[in-house]
């Protein structure tokens, strides 16, 4: 499965119901997730996305992958306080986000998803 593009809406459906963040973290997922703050006129973004095309089908079933460009969904972006692209969130289950900016190598990733989203 590719990487899912993430709108407010979809974020709302999908991950956590924003007018409720001011009483606490409830994500909304089946299954932990990922998602990669970009934009189209980043370099680095551009080159983490194949990575992250990758991995989504590599854990199709065991984590959801999104995509969210930060261009189009500016309100997604200031909810996780981005100040720099690309920016990984890590949401394991029942557990607060992981926020980290800067690109990752597939291994870098791969390792990040296991340690902190499947606990191996």
């Amino acid at each position: 499965m590719k990487a899912i593009n993430l709108t407010k809406g979809g974020f709302e459906n999908r991950i956590a119901k924003i007018d409720k963040l001011a009483e606490g973290w409830n994500f909304l997922g089946q299954r932990p997730a990922l998602i990669d703050f970009y934009a189209t006129w980043c370099g680095p973004c551009q080159r983490l996305l194949p990575i992250i095309e990758e991995v989504a089908e590599e854990y199709d079933g065991k984590v959801d992958i999104y995509k969210v460009n930060v261009d189009e969904e500016e309100a997604l972006a200031q909810l996780f306080k981005v100040r720099s692209i690309p920016t990984l969130v890590y949401i394991p289950m029942n557990e607060t986000p992981i926020v980290q900016a800067g690109g990752k190598s597939k291994a870098e990733l791969k390792e990040l998803i296991n340690s902190l989203l499947l606990k191996q």
